[in-house]
């Protein structure tokens, strides 16, 4: 049985990741895992979400980390809303038992958050990738039974 993942990047900053996301999300969904939000891959996802209100988002979102096995999240572009979610799942996960697995592309090592870089929560993989190959590689290896 597979995985229920929420997937989250940012949908208003640096979208430069999208490619690689959408190939990782291809090969998680051919392992039988369920990504509660690859909609945010399509291009135009912030026209899209604008028909709904933000109370609306926040409260679908919200709903989706609660029911997640895993919080895949990219940090290479910047997003409130990417560290919220983060921060989310991370708070309350002695309880939930829910992991993060908080990805960058390393060529943005330098942009991208101390936080995120340095993250050394017990529940919380940090993961540098190059390319959309290497990205499924590691993620994969880290959503392995076991891993």
């Amino acid at each position: 049985m597979g995985l229920r993942i929420y997937l989250a990047c940012t949908v208003r900053g640096d979208r430069g990741a999208v490619a690689g996301l959408r190939s990782l999300v291809s090969a998680l969904e051919a392992d039988g895992h369920e990504i509660l939000t690859k909609h945010l891959l399509e291009d135009g996802v912030d026209t899209a979400e604008g028909a709904f209100s933000e109370r609306d988002v926040y409260e679908r979102d919200v709903r989706w980390l609660d029911s997640c096995d895993v919080l895949i999240a990219d940090a290479s572009g910047s997003s409130y809303g990417v560290g919220f979610e983060v921060g989310y799942v991370l708070g309350r996960s002695d309880q939930t038992r829910q992991r993060v697995v908080l990805l960058y592309r390393r060529d943005r090592r330098d942009q991208v958050s101390r936080l995120i870089a340095g993250n050394s929560h017990p529940r919380c993989l940090t993961v540098a990738y190059d390319d959309p190959d290497d990205l499924t590689r590691l993620v994969s290896q880290t959503l392995k039974p076991n891993a």
